[in-house]
């Protein structure tokens, strides 16, 4: 388990997550947040505030927050979207400003809300995410994606086209497809950033699922504004407004932040009517 830690940050309660002493380069502190701090140009209103998260190789994140909290801000500053305007982002044990921006994004799998694909054939678009993939590598990822069924429905399978932006597909489809690109690469990080939102709830309970069962070791970030999305993650972080608000798992968070516990109450109302 992780320790909290708690202090007051312009009149806010800030939550500092640590885990012991360690220096961010334990190999368990895969991805650390050190502080960070984002300030967008132009404004004198930090974005994002004093965040600190230690997160383990292989663990799922969820992240969840009412419109405006900073979710997707949060998880950019990963790929270097964003860079931190005070503290530190660290990946094993380097901060991510050290390394070669291509040498970070090859590790990173980022899949956007607006889901887009590129005019060509579905085959092309997964190659996309790894040229040397073979038939049964992009048919994995497609599993994993619950998008074969997208394909296999295509007259011409893998080799269907895909006109501009994949307007000839499903909002669902498009956001299946671009997740199997994603995991084509089979990165180290993976970030989901509300991907999943066009998805029924069974399509979607589904991938989760088909994610935890893929091996390795892959760090999985969930950005949804369902808690039944992320419900299952390791750690589920809350925010609020640029501040984290709460972390721990999903039991953890009904008992312990009013935030989260508002949030699903809501969203189990609207279930039960």
């Amino acid at each position: 388990m992780l320790e909290v830690q708690s202090s007051q940050k312009d009149g806010k309660e800030a939550f500092v997550f640590h885990k012991g002493q360690s220096d961010g380069k334990n190999v368990e502190d895969y991805i650390v947040f050190d502080h960070a701090q984002l300030t967008y140009a132009g404004s004198s209103v930090p974005a994002l505030v004093y965040l600190n998260l230690r997160v383990k190789r292989g663990q799922t994140i969820g992240v969840i927050g009412g419109t405006g909290s900073g979710k997707t801000s949060f998880v950019h500053l990963i790929p270097r979207f964003y860079d931190t305007t005070a503290g530190a982002v660290r990946i094993g044990g380097r901060d991510v400003k050290d390394y070669r921006i291509e040498e970070l994004r090859r590790r990173i799998g980022i899949v956007m809300q607006k889901a887009v694909l590129f005019h060509g054939t579905i085959r092309e678009n997964l190659l996309w995410g790894n040229e040397n993939a073979t038939e049964e590598e992009l048919w994995t990822a497609l599993d994993t994606a619950q998008a074969r069924n997208v394909v296999e429905g295509k007259t011409l399978g893998l080799d269907e086209p895909v006109g501009q932006g994949g307007g000839n597909f499903s909002g669902g489809q498009r956001q299946r497809l671009t997740i199997a690109r994603a995991l084509v690469r089979r990165p180290d990080i993976l970030i989901l950033d509300d991907s999943a939102s066009a998805l029924d709830y069974a399509t979607d309970a589904a991938l989760r699922k088909a994610i935890r069962r893929m091996s390795g070791e892959m760090t999985v970030f969930i950005v949804s504004q369902r808690t039944s999305s992320i419900r299952y993650a390791d750690q589920i972080v809350v925010l609020d407004d640029g501040h984290i608000v709460g972390l721990g798992t999903h039991d953890e968070l009904l008992e312990n932040c009013e935030v989260y516990r508002e949030i699903y109450e809501s969203q189990y109302r609207k279930g039960e009517a």
